[in-house]
C-alpha cells in the first residue's frame, strides 16, 4: 500500500508491532513517543527502532520477508518523540492511538492528537479496556473514531477487532479496514460492546482454566495441552457458533444444562441457542442454524472442513500417520 503515511502514538509493545505490521505491508509509518524520557529519550527512541527492526528480521527467519528487502522495509519506520512529531502528524492519513490503558492518558492523547492531524484523518484507538464512547468526548469530531483492537504480538496476529461508535462516520470504518485489508491483516466489526470479541471469550475460557487448576481437575500442564491439541486445533477450523451448528446446537444445550446442575449457572444454554432448537434451526441436521447449509453441498463442505483440521494438526506435528505404527506380530 505504497502513498500512504500513518502515525502510531504510543511507542510501547503495542505500537512496535502495529508500525512492523504496517512496514511489513509497504506502508510508511511515524511512531511518535509523547512521554517526556528526559535524557534518556534519545536511547529510548533507539530502543524501539531497534525492536521494530528485530520484529521484522524475525518475518526473514520465518521465510516471510526476503534479507534483501530487510533494510528497505525497516526504513519505511521513523521514530519521533513529541518535539518532532509535527510534520508527520500533519501529513498522517490515519492514526492509531497505542498509549498504555488508562483512561485519563488516553483522552488527553486523543486531543493532542486531533489537533495534530487534518481535520477528516480517523482516529483509531487501540483500546482493549474502554468503549469508544467513553473516549470519543476528548475529540471535537467524533465522527473520525473508532476503536481498532489488535490482537498481541500485533505484527503476526492477523485479526483486528473494528468497533465504530455512536458517532463515527461509515467513512472512517471503511478507511480503516482498507488499510487493515491493505496490509494483511482481517478485519472483523463489532458493536462496542465490553470486552469486545476476543478477551469477552478468552476471559471466560481463561478463568475456567484457572478454576480447574484449583478444583484439581488436571494440571496446568495437561489443561494446556487439551486447549492447544483439541480445543484450540479446532477451533482454528470451525468458529465457536459454526462448531455448534457442525453438531447440532441440541447438544450444546443438553451438555450444557448437565453442566449448569453440576457446576453453577454459568453453564445456562444461552437462550439463542434454545431459540434455534425450537425454530427448528439445529444446524447441518436442520439445513440451517447460525449459518445456512445447501444440502446438495454438505457432503463436500464436511469434507474440506476436516481436510482443513488435518493440516492444522499437521502443522504443529500432530497429525498421526499410519506407518507410525507397528504392525501386530
Amino acid at each position: 500500500m505504497t502513498g500512504r503515511h500513518v502515525a502510531v502514538v504510543g511507542a510501547g509493545r503495542m505500537g512496535q508491532g502495529i508500525a512492523a505490521a504496517l512496514a511489513f505491508g509497504n506502508v510508511a509509518v511515524t511512531v511518535v513517543d509523547l512521554r517526556d524520557r528526559g535524557a534518556g529519550a534519545a536511547a529510548y527512541l533507539d530502543g524501539v527502532r531497534a525492536s521494530v527492526r528485530q520484529a521484522l528480521a524475525h518475518k526473514v527467519t520465518l521465510g516471510l520477508l526476503a534479507v534483501e528487502d530487510l533494510e528497505d522495509v525497516a526504513a519505511l519506520v521513523t521514530v519521533v518523540g513529541e518535539v518532532d512529531a509535527l510534520a508527520p502528524m500533519a501529513g498522517a492519513d490515519l492514526v492509531f492511538e497505542a498509549v498504555p490503558e488508562v483512561a485519563e492518558v488516553k483522552r488527553d492523547t486523543l486531543t493532542w492528537i486531533e489537533a495534530m492531524v487534518g481535520d477528516t484523518v480517523p482516529i483509531a484507538s487501540t483500546t482493549s479496556s474502554f468503549l469508544v464512547d467513553e473516549l470519543a468526548g476528548s475529540l471535537a469530531a467524533p465522527a473520525r473514531f473508532l476503536n481498532a483492537h489488535w490482537l498481541n504480538p500485533a505484527d503476526l496476529m492477523p485479526l483486528v477487532e473494528v468497533a465504530p461508535g455512536t458517532a463515527t462516520s461509515p467513512g472512517a470504518v471503511e478507511a480503516t479496514r482498507d488499510l487493515l485489508v491493505a496490509v494483511g491483516k482481517v478485519p472483523v466489526v463489532c458493536a462496542p460492546s465490553p470486552g469486545y470479541i476476543v478477551p469477552r471469550l478468552q476471559a471466560l475460557v481463561m478463568n475456567e482454566a484457572a478454576r480447574m487448576v484449583a478444583e484439581g481437575v488436571a494440571s496446568a500442564a495437561d489443561i494446556d495441552t487439551a486447549v492447544r491439541i483439541g480445543f484450540g486445533s479446532r477451533f482454528a477450523v470451525l468458529g465457536l457458533l459454526e462448531f455448534i451448528d457442525w453438531g447440532g446446537c441440541d447438544t450444546l444445550f443438553h451438555a450444557s444444562n448437565y453442566l449448569r446442575r453440576e457446576l453453577g449457572e454459568r453453564f445456562a444454554p444461552a437462550a439463542l441457542v434454545e431459540t434455534n432448537i425450537t425454530s427448528g434451526r439445529r444446524g447441518i441436521s436442520d439445513g440451517a442454524g447460525f449459518y445456512e447449509f445447501d444440502p446438495t453441498t454438505v457432503a463436500d463442505y464436511r469434507a474440506q472442513r476436516i481436510a482443513d483440521f488435518a493440516r492444522v494438526l499437521d502443522a504443529v506435528g500432530r497429525l498421526a500417520r499410519h506407518e507410525e505404527f507397528s504392525k501386530a506380530d
